[in-house]
């Protein structure tokens, strides 16, 4: 396609790239694609059916019964059924980076992330975009933030969704999904050579998305889907 844009959004949990990626992906009207959702309702199905996230090869062998799809609206379904509040849970949180550690699991996701990129422009974001998922990106952002940081906004997020938790505990979690994303043998988290790094540490959702146009618009222009 003509014009074709490819925005890849990396980095860490709780980073803020699904907020921010929404919104970029409006400005430019163009379609945004969630990965970790998929992630996360991969690792739900697993958790509906009694098996231990930890247990990889009882994991792999549930691939051929998972459907997932992402509906323009934001809703994530799962074999038909919208579990887009589901797969917010804490607990999924707390599992979905073995899930995601999976090389078959991965494969058959990456599968369908790049199918569903397809010959439009898109945003995607998620741990290995612009590395593995679409490397031919035309830009690839790497998002990042503190820690700590990252915990309070979780931890705020949760709790305005009605989701029971502790700051602590919230914080603990990141620190682990962090560890194993960063560590796991396929695809770990990192920066792309050529990825644009963002500390958002300290800047609010509105100013990561009006740096990120200001890439887009030098880089390439305004892009039309």
């Amino acid at each position: 396609m003509k014009n074709k844009l490819i925005l890849a959004i990396d980095g860490p949990a709780a980073a803020g790239k699904s907020t921010v990626a929404k919104l970029v992906a409006k400005k430019l009207n163009i379609t945004y694609i969630d990965t970790g959702a998929m992630y996360r309702a991969f690792t739900l199905f697993v958790m509906q059916k009694g098996i231990d996230p930890q247990h990889q090869s009882a994991c792999e062998a549930l691939i051929p019964q998972v459907k997932i799809l992402l509906a323009p609206t934001g809703e994530v379904y799962l074999n038909g059924i919208d579990v887009s509040k589901d797969i917010r849970d804490p607990k999924v949180s707390a599992q979905v980076s073995y899930i995601a550690s999976y090389k078959a699991i991965r494969l058959a996701l990456v599968d369908l992330q790049r199918h569903m990129a397809g010959n439009q422009s898109v945003v995607m974001d998620g741990r290995d975009i612009g590395t593995y998922v679409l490397p031919e990106a035309n830009i690839k952002i790497f998002q990042i933030a503190s820690v700590e940081t990252r915990a309070v906004r979780r931890y705020e997020e949760n709790l305005s969704k009605g989701i029971a938790c502790t700051l602590e505990s919230v914080e603990e979690d990141l620190r682990h999904r962090d560890y194993i994303d960063s560590h796991r043998d396929f695809a770990p988290l990192k920066p792309a050579n050529d990825s644009i790094l963002i500390d958002t540490s300290f800047m609010s959702v509105q100013e990561v998305v009006e740096r990120i146009l200001e890439i887009v618009h030098k880089k390439v222009g305004l892009i039309h889907a």
